[in-house]
């Protein structure tokens, strides 16, 4: 019997909630401070990374869609927000982090990697310069306590950095779409000009402060938006009614999943983990080696001096038929060459696509493989990034 498009793209709400069961089978769920809002909006609850998340409120199509055509809204309250500050701060973060800090004026971010002695990725995050010697670093929802031990235990001798997690007591939310402009100016002033790619600046907003980020996991024009989780619910509905006019939705994990998969962006945790290095994922343009000293440091270099044995590739597959999976194998000529890492149904290309670490010799674009699925081989094609390019 033949799936509708529809069908199988809201099935990954079901997958999602299968893969996530696993990380939290004792206990209870944590909430935002969004949850009540969810449940009333309709959202579909599941657990994610600890926590309890809306996957979709009406469907993953239309919420994807919505992101690419107007602009959407989506609750990031699970991610985790470290602060670093102190005379040291930015010198230290430089031995910690993959990209420089040295970089970064007051008011910018950057995406960069948190590496174990490996140069395995614990985290991927980005940190913004929100004063002379204060930063932010907002981090995966699964990772905080660990990413927060991990710098603790690293922290210098001399009291030159403090560390402070506010996780539990901030919110975020990302608000994505090529409308986000307008949406912008209604929420905070007619006056107010966005601030640029990956810069970071404050703005008052019904007696409070937020944190205006230009940056985003969708592949759209976006911001996210970061205050007191006591202001959540007021901020949320404020830019869900002043967003009436551009085409708002609430949106959910399913969408925020198939469009950053759109776009080639990893998902840490399925695409990036403690086995693999920044090389290896392809990222390794957050990676500045000529930094003398960061954890990880040598086992980069050496991977790029060398080669990496496995790179992480994007795929598209060529029929009709199941969406890739997490954890298929990858064939090239009846020989296993790899594994996916992410896949779905894009709904913006109506194909199945995803993204696989396969042999380096492999790895390139135009390259025929084979995804096994369910017991059958589906022919696919490795792609170039992104797989969704804006008409």
């Amino acid at each position: 019997m033949k799936v509708r498009s529809r069908s199988r793209v809201d099935a990954l709400a079901i997958a999602l909630t299968e893969s996530r069961l696993s990380l939290a089978m004792h206990g209870e769920y944590s909430k935002t401070p969004l949850y009540a809002e969810h449940v009333r909006l309709g959202g579909k609850m599941v657990p994610f990374a600890g926590w309890l998340m809306p996957v979709q409120y009406t469907s993953i199509i239309e919420e994807h869609q919505t992101v690419r055509n107007n602009v959407g809204i989506f609750d990031i309250s699970h991610m985790g927000q470290l602060i670093v500050d102190g005379a040291g701060a930015r010198a230290w973060l430089n031995t910690m982090l993959t990209n420089n800090t040295d970089k970064l004026d007051v008011v910018t971010g950057q995406y960069t990697f948190l590496l174990n002695e490996h140069g395995g990725i614990i985290d991927d995050l980005i940190v913004y310069r929100i004063g002379e010697q204060k930063f932010l670093l907002v981090v995966n929802a699964a990772r905080v306590e660990e990413d927060f031990t991990w710098l603790q235990k690293h922290l210098p001798s001399a009291n030159a950095v403090q560390m402070e997690n506010r996780s539990a007591v901030f919110g975020g939310v990302a608000i994505q779409g090529p409308r986000i402009a307008e949406l912008f100016r209604a929420l905070f002033s007619t006056n107010a000009d966005l601030p640029s790619r990956n810069s970071i600046a404050d703005f008052p907003f019904d007696g409070t402060t937020t944190s205006v980020a230009r940056t985003g996991y969708t592949g759209e024009d976006g911001i996210e938006v970061f205050f007191r989780a006591k202001d959540a619910v007021k901020i949320w509905n404020a830019t869900l009614e002043k967003g009436k006019p551009f085409g708002i939705k609430p949106c959910g994990l399913g969408a925020r999943d198939t469009l950053r998969l759109e776009m080639c962006y990893p998902l840490n945790g399925s695409d990036l983990s403690p086995e693999r290095n920044p090389i290896e994922a392809g990222l390794g343009f957050f990676v500045d080696l000529t930094k003398s000293n960061f954890i990880g440091r040598d086992v980069l270099l050496e991977t790029k001096e060398k080669g990496p044995r496995e790179k992480l590739v994007p795929f598209r597959m060529k029929e009709k038929g199941p969406p890739p999976r997490p954890h298929y194998a990858v064939f090239e000529n009846g020989e296993r060459i790899g594994e996916v890492t992410s896949g779905t149904l894009s709904p913006s290309l109506n194909w199945g696509v995803g993204m696989a670490y396969v042999s380096t010799a492999r790895a390139k674009i135009g390259a025929q493989i084979d995804i096994e699925i369910r017991g059958q081989k589906f022919p696919a094609t490795i792609e170039k990034k992104p797989l969704y390019k804006k008409p």
